[in-house]
């Protein structure tokens, strides 16, 4: 942990005080550091990892079922539109 101390020097006004305690902020580099800790992600774990891959992949069994059956249209490489569009019948 770094502690940054400014003194104030006789006849300095308050404004420069702050001013100068501000430079020595930023010359440190604390705040980006603690900016990245504050804004980044935690990773997921293994588990949650596996589960979401597991998840994922009932999924992609289910829409390969679903198109077989013809309830689902499969989707033309390129398109923008999604995974498919359902038709009901």
């Amino acid at each position: 942990m770094i502690n940054i101390e400014v003194e104030k020097n006789s006849n300095e006004s308050n404004a420069s005080l702050i001013r100068r305690f501000t430079k020595k902020v930023q010359g440190s580099g604390i705040l980006p550091r603690v900016k990245s800790i504050r804004y980044s992600k935690r990773s997921l774990s293994s588990y949650k990892t596996k589960m979401k891959t597991l998840e994922s992949i009932k999924r992609k069994a289910e829409i390969m079922e679903l198109i077989k059956m013809g309830k689902m249209t499969a989707t033309v490489p390129g398109q923008r539109r999604g995974k498919g569009k359902v038709v009901k019948k």
